[in-house]
């Protein structure tokens, strides 16, 4: 029982260090990245950036402002479902926000050339300020949306929810019943219009929309990992030297199971293995050789728990 609870506080103590890691990420690809950019990628602090540079007021004041509530009407009408963790994260990427705006200001952490005193035709304000720089705006949206990836994928690692304008989404739901991650792009993309209507920038929505996939596709690697593992349903009237490759020389095991063929009603032998990257594309070429009539379905695996592969969670 004592190893249980000490493992069970290993384990919530690295959440909060993810939560605290994530949140303070977070703040730096804002203030740092996309604020001095003019973009908005969503939720209540791209809303917030648009704010900041029509009437400057910082960044973290404006999205506090805007969280809090959205956390008590979500709350109000949706039941508790905000954990700890989530108002926490809310907290800290404030404070951490509030810090780096203050210390840094609204400097960008990439440009092209040096700063200017006067505006010059390409260039972009600093708010609150009155130097200008020119925009390299592909790096940075790169770098912006890897650092909003890595950040958001830690506080979902955490046990922590992003909160925010998702809030708005999620009581949509309840009372439309229009999938919940329509509504999400319906409410992001609102914000991320805001950028062209506030600044008459056609690019602007174009590359923040650009960190938002950007990031998905980097919040899918930090909460899921790189899917290295294939599932593979291979099915055959000839399951034998299948079977005899994937033992003998790929050194795994698998199912196999007995079905049905739809059409003819006809029996077939379906094999059900999960093998990492090299061995699927040993079994996938071996299979010409071993049965080029079997058909073939391969997945990606998300997790795999059990003998062989990760261990189940206790």
């Amino acid at each position: 029982m004592v190893k249980i609870n000490k493992k069970k506080w290993q384990r919530e103590i690295f959440a909060y260090f993810l939560l605290i890691v994530g949140s303070a990420l977070f703040a730096v690809g804002d203030v740092m990245f996309v604020n001095p950019y003019l973009m908005a990628p969503g939720g209540t602090y791209g809303l917030s950036n648009v704010f900041n540079t029509l009437w400057p007021w910082k960044i973290s004041f404006y999205a506090i402002c805007m969280d809090v509530p959205l956390l008590l009407i979500g709350t109000w009408v949706l039941g508790p479902k905000f954990g700890v963790k989530t108002i926490i994260s809310t907290a800290l990427i404030f404070l951490f926000t509030y810090v780096l705006e203050s210390v840094w200001g609204y400097n960008p952490a990439i440009y092209d050339g040096a700063f200017a005193a006067t505006k010059a035709e390409g260039m972009l304000p600093i708010p609150g300020g009155s130097e200008w720089f020119r925009p390299d705006y592909f790096l940075n949206t790169v770098v912006a949306g890897i650092i909003y990836g890595v950040a958001i994928g830690l506080i979902f690692r955490s046990g922590a929810t992003s909160g925010g304008s998702d809030i708005i989404s999620m009581i949509l739901h309840k009372y439309t019943h229009i999938s919940l991650g329509t509504l999400v792009m319906i409410v992001d993309g609102i914000i991320t219009l805001s950028t062209f209507v506030a600044f008459g920038d056609i690019r602007l929505p174009i590359y923040s929309t650009i960190i938002i996939f950007i990031e998905g596709k980097v919040i899918d690697m930090v909460v899921d990992g790189l899917k290295s593992d294939k599932t593979m349903m291979i099915i055959t009237d000839n399951p034998e030297p299948i079977r005899d490759y994937i033992v003998n020389q790929l050194h795994r095991s698998g199912t196999c199971l007995t079905g049905e063929g739809l059409y003819k009603g006809k029996e077939r032998k379906m094999i059900y293995v999960t093998l990492d990257r090299s061995g699927t594309v040993k079994l996938r070429d071996a299979l010409y050789d071993l049965d080029p009539a079997a058909f073939v379905n391969i997945m990606d695996s998300a997790e795999v728990l059990g003998k062989g592969f990760h261990q189940l969670p206790k």
